[in-house]
């Protein structure tokens, strides 16, 4: 594609590095077909590629975008499935969020979107804000069908049944093994803190068991995805950066083989801080968080989990999009499971986006409804006795539309490896127990 900007543009970081990647794209529209968006709404504006006109436009002209372009750019998912369609190589995901920065610092949004994006980017990277939040959520849901507006009736739909208690695994310490192969900091995350307590406590279980040392590093928090994608740059950044200095400092004092993560769409946000803040002082010390950070099906894979041990059980694989097309991490989560034993299934649309998206489903319901409503069938459609995945946006997006049990896949594995069966198993009268291989 060509590009008329300025060299007093080019100057400009992000500027120069949307220009990379527009003169990259040669139209060819192949991103079009695994778009969930446009599969949805079948408008071109609403695909990667009408996206990509509508930023160079804006970025060219320097102009203070309309409505219309940020409504089309608002309803990108950032699923990037896109770029893994794509045989040029467009790197979409920085293109769109420099976008949305842009779109954050020049267009003044009617109020009350302003008002939901602070709430949003005020309670959910703060676990004890997000209980206080769900609680109140939780209390006002039977009241959920009198809002006027269609995204507070999706904040109150989304709140869970029930709040864990505070897990005190998440708490800055050490977990020991018995045969240490590695030493690794878990990223314990912020809304998965608040939102189900079981896929740490069942990740450390796993990993120690293993033969890995887990520590909890302090001075973790969010890893500052949830406002990176609505633009708000430099939150985004001050809680990255408290990440990067946390784990270099643990680094640097314990020695680290890796910074495990096992909620998808924050290792997707973390293994990008070296282009997030290049050409700044953390420049360095980003690119070594980058490098160092992995899945946690990546470190398992390593580990050398144990064959068999798994009841007879069939999981429907759901892959989410973050680990799918942002970190390219298809095999490993599936091959683990049939190494422990499980039998794996994937739904037929195994590419699209289950409409969650971090805070998508809560911006844009009506979009993510119907995008769940059709993964929740095809996942259905393969008759599993459980449903596994590895991003706890995913869990609660498809949770709230199935009956069938969803569980992270780190539970099933740790269940199948010796650990406690998952709670999520409660309620489905299941009897089967796995052999406990190792403890």
């Amino acid at each position: 594609m060509q590009t008329t900007f300025t060299d007093e543009q080019l100057k400009d970081l992000g500027t120069a590095r949307a220009n990379e990647i527009l003169r990259a794209c040669v139209h060819c529209g192949f991103c079009t077909a695994t778009c969930p968006t446009y599969q949805v709404l079948g408008d071109e504006l609403d695909s990667p590629r009408g996206r990509i006109y509508l930023i160079k436009d804006m970025l060219e002209n320097e102009r203070v975008p309309d409505e219309k372009t940020v409504q089309h750019i608002d309803r990108c998912l950032s699923c990037l499935a896109c770029m893994t369609t794509c045989p040029s190589g467009v790197h979409y995901m920085h293109l769109v969020d420099h976008a949305r920065e842009y779109i954050e610092n020049t267009y003044k949004r009617p109020l009350s979107d302003r008002l939901l994006r602070w709430v949003l980017s005020k309670i959910l990277p703060y676990p004890m804000r997000f209980r206080v939040a769900l609680l109140g959520a939780k209390i006002g849901r039977p009241f959920a069908r009198l809002m006027p507006d269609a995204r507070l009736r999706a904040m109150l739909e989304m709140a869970p049944k029930t709040i864990p208690p505070v897990s005190r695994n998440d708490d800055p310490q050490t977990f020991p093994t018995q045969t240490k192969k590695m030493r690794v900091a878990l990223m314990t995350g912020c809304a998965q803190k608040a939102l189900n307590t079981d896929i740490n406590d069942a990740t450390i279980r796993l990993l120690t068991r293993l033969g890995a040392e887990v520590v909890i590093p302090d001075g973790m928090g969010c890893c500052g995805a949830l406002t990176h994608h609505m633009g708000k740059t430099s939150e985004s950044h001050a809680s990255a950066a408290k990440n990067i200095k946390s784990w270099i400092h643990e680094l640097k004092n314990g020695g680290l083989d890796a910074i495990v993560i096992n909620t998808s769409g924050c290792g997707t946000t973390v293994k990008d801080y070296g282009h997030m803040f290049a050409e700044t002082d953390l420049a360095d010390d980003a690119k070594v968080v980058a490098g160092l950070a992995m899945d946690v099906s990546e470190v398992l894979m390593k580990l050398n989990l144990p064959e068999g041990g798994a009841p007879d059980m069939t999981v429907a694989y759901h892959a989410a999009c973050s680990l799918q097309h942002g970190q390219k991490i298809k095999t490993f989560p599936k091959d683990l499971l049939r190494t422990a034993g499980f039998k794996v299934a994937e739904p037929a649309d195994s590419h699209l986006c289950c409409g969650s998206a971090g805070t998508y489903n809560l911006m844009q319901p009506e979009i993510s409804k119907q995008l769940k409503t059709r993964k929740v069938q095809t996942l259905e459609a393969v008759q599993p006795d459980i449903i596994a995945a590895g991003n706890i946006g995913c869990m609660m997006q498809i949770g709230s539309g199935t009956d069938i049990p969803i569980v992270h896949t780190v539970e099933l594995l740790d269940w199948a490896t010796g650990g406690p069966k998952p709670p999520a198993f409660s309620n489905t009268g299941k009897t089967a127990s796995p052999v406990p291989i190792l403890r």
